[in-house]
């Protein structure tokens, strides 16, 4: 089992205009899998409170995976990748990578995402888009990763490929 921590970045949703849908895909979708939502939240486009929330949910809380929905477009409100890219030690282009080739089989609007993953100390942290369509694909064409990623982020995966032969 792993924790995981869902973050919502949506101005209307942070003020209680819009409910969040998109949350409630992603704790479907996980359903599935044994973890364990520990933490949850809905904060407003901006940079600095996306950042906060972010480290403190890896470095105190000790989250083994944290996903945000929200704020990945165009728009000059949308800055979670920025915020992600801020707090995070590497990056994990392949995951991000992984979503929109799937997005772009439905739409060629999938491009446009700028999403980000990265791991910040022992936390994997990924970006979904805001719609709930798009998370829903997103995250279920990543979702076989995750537990190797938990795992080896933790130090406790075993070798990634075949052994080795030796003449």
């Amino acid at each position: 089992m792993f924790s995981v921590g869902i973050l919502t970045i949506s101005d209307k949703g942070a003020e209680g205009q819009r409910q969040d849908r998109s949350g409630e895909v992603i704790r479907e979708v996980l359903s599935v899998m044994d973890v364990r939502i520990s933490h949850y939240d809905i904060v407003p486009d901006e940079k600095e409170l996306i950042m906060e929330k972010l480290v403190k949910w890896t470095d105190e809380q000790g989250l083994d995976v944290l996903i945000t929905t929200g704020g990945t477009g165009l728009t000059a409100r949308d800055v979670t990748p920025e915020a992600t890219l801020s707090v995070v030690d590497r990056v994990v282009p392949g995951i991000a990578e992984a979503m929109r080739a799937e997005s772009l089989k439905k739409t060629p609007h999938g491009m446009l995402s700028r999403a980000v993953a990265g791991t910040r100390g022992k936390c994997l942290i990924i970006n979904l888009p805001g719609s709930p369509k798009a998370v829903r694909e997103c995250l279920e064409v990543i979702l076989p990763a995750l537990p190797h990623a938990v795992e080896t982020l933790k130090g406790q995966a075993g070798e990634c490929g075949p052994p080795e032969i030796k003449n």
